[in-house]
């Protein structure tokens, strides 16, 4: 799997790092929003592989149109590269949302994020080993500040419980999420960051109805309203929400920042997506941050920034 390891930026570079960055931080922002949208829908009966599969399934559709477009009849490129779509699908999508709410089933949620978010460390653990990226000595800075950062928001001090399934179930999280970065910043297979984006959500759609077919993806859902803290809206605003905003919407523009930034930072500034959650959680479900996850915060974005400045020593 070469493709994997090229991570050269081949798109346009918007005024110096601004639009990777900033692509990257609305991909992180739109992740970091489902888990407190889904916990309006979770409470009133959904399961967990319910709400992933609503929510893939209408990312793949929303999407559709445009990969379409960004393909305009270049058939070929996806059979060229049908094997990185099924991975992209099968690993980045599918086995990342499944590993995850297969771990969070038995273990607390908080050190399966941990778990699944050291991803960026594989990251540049799988560039070193594959081309000979040696991390600069500020990129390892950078990650040893991200982790403890990630630590504290996460509040892992307070006590968690742990399973060794669920260790084995994020770590699978973990390599789908590494993956994910992996094959997004790939520059040479030539497929549209939309055109991957779309028929990698298709993929993973048919993947997760496979598991739900088969009864390893357990499905629930109600038609009763979502319970905020801000009211009561009908089920099918937060499952279009999901879908559109936090599926569709960070799923391209991930990958479009990716290929800007390279896997390596794009991996770090979407770390972004715990303090979002953290963040949206307050707003939604009036799940009020600690000064803890408010420091960890601070050093998660110091991280971020202390990794791109080593990532700029490397190019």
């Amino acid at each position: 799997m070469t493709q994997l390891a090229n991570d050269r930026p081949v798109l346009p570079a918007a005024p110096g790092i601004g639009g990777g960055v900033l692509l990257a931080i609305v991909s992180a922002t739109g992740f970091g929003l489902s888990g407190p949208l889904a916990t309006g829908l979770l409470g009133t009966g959904w399961s967990p592989g319910a709400i992933v599969l609503g929510r893939m399934a209408i990312a793949a559709l929303a999407l559709a149109p445009f990969t379409l477009a960004a393909l305009r009849g270049r058939w070929h490129l996806l059979r060229r590269q049908a094997g990185q779509v099924l991975m992209y699908g099968t690993l980045a999508v599918a086995g990342a949302q499944f590993c995850y709410f297969s771990a969070v089933a038995t273990m607390d949620v908080a050190p399966a994020l941990l778990i699944e978010y050291t991803a960026p460390a594989a990251v540049v653990g799988w560039l070193w080993l594959r081309r000979g990226q040696r991390p600069s000595p500020l990129t390892v800075v950078g990650a040893v500040v991200a982790a403890a950062g990630l630590v504290l928001v996460l509040d892992l001090a307070s006590g968690a419980d742990l399973a060794w399934s669920g260790v084995a179930w994020a770590l699978g999280a973990m390599i789908g999420a590494t993956a994910y970065f992996l094959i997004s910043a790939d520059t040479d297979s030539g497929l549209p960051p939309l055109a991957l984006a779309g028929t990698g959500l298709t993929v993973g759609t048919l993947v997760l109805l496979a598991f739900a077919a088969t009864g390893l993806l357990p499905m629930h859902a109600s038609t009763a309203a979502a319970e905020y803290s801000f009211g009561s809206p009908p089920w099918w605003v937060p499952m279009a929400l999901l879908g559109l905003v936090t599926a569709a919407m960070p799923y391209a523009t991930g990958i479009a920042a990716s290929r800007r930034l390279g896997s390596r930072v794009a991996s770090f500034v979407a770390l972004l997506e715990v303090v979002a959650a953290v963040l949206f959680a307050w707003l939604l479900v009036s799940q009020l941050p600690g000064l803890t996850q408010l420091a960890g915060g601070v050093l998660i974005i110091g991280g971020v920034v202390t990794v791109r400045l080593g990532d700029r020593e490397l190019s």
